[in-house]
């Protein structure tokens, strides 16, 4: 009985910590009962960014494992400018693109977001936007299914994610003028598709 309430006591002060706070615990520490939650928080989203991103449950699954291994491998190298979050989803993103790449289902496109000059209309990226809030819901999966996945993951990022710009800039490595730009060329291809698919 005292060591269910001791377990009680401690779900709710650490519930108060932050992250960062138990990142920084943990790499003082190495106490393994910090990273463990740090996983509760953080697997069941990783898990769904994994399969929005892969399809298929098993190799979510197997992914999931691997990102949080890359995590604690890593975590000791974590420097605080990002938020644990971010971080995260930045191993996340780049570990399923790596295991797409593997099954040989993505072809990177030679254009680099880092190289479009293009001035982003606003009354364009409004009308996209209402464009893309009108796509029903399986509608919407068959059209992010049918786009490249660079794509695919920008607005999985934005939109389901709810990143900031900054933020993406951060998980992707690019300039703010770039991640918008790239932003805008997915919901394009969005639309485009739709289009193609559900006249």
């Amino acid at each position: 009985m005292i060591k269910f309430f001791k377990a009680i006591f401690n779900k709710i002060s650490f519930a108060k910590i932050s992250d960062e706070e138990l990142v920084k615990k943990y790499q003082n520490s190495s106490n393994t009962k910090y990273f463990d939650i740090l996983y509760q928080r953080h697997s069941s989203k990783v898990y769904g960014k994994c399969l929005s991103m892969l399809n298929n449950e098993t190799m979510s699954k197997d992914a999931l494992q691997d990102i949080f291994l890359k995590v604690l491998l890593n975590i000791s190298k974590f420097n605080f400018k990002s938020k644990f979050t971010t971080w995260v989803y930045s191993i996340t993103y780049n570990h399923c693109i790596d295991v797409i790449r593997k099954e040989g289902k993505l072809k990177f496109e030679k254009e680099e977001y880092s190289m479009y000059s293009e001035k982003i209309d606003t009354n364009d990226a409004i009308h996209e936007e209402e464009e893309l809030l009108k796509i029903k819901v399986h509608n919407l999966e068959v059209v992010l299914d049918s786009i490249p996945i660079k794509d695919k993951a920008v607005l999985l990022m934005k939109y389901q994610g709810g990143l900031s710009i900054k933020e993406m800039c951060s998980m992707l490595n690019k300039s703010e003028s770039a991640v918008k730009m790239g932003i805008k060329r997915a919901k394009e291809k969005c639309i485009r598709k739709h289009k193609e698919l559900f006249k």
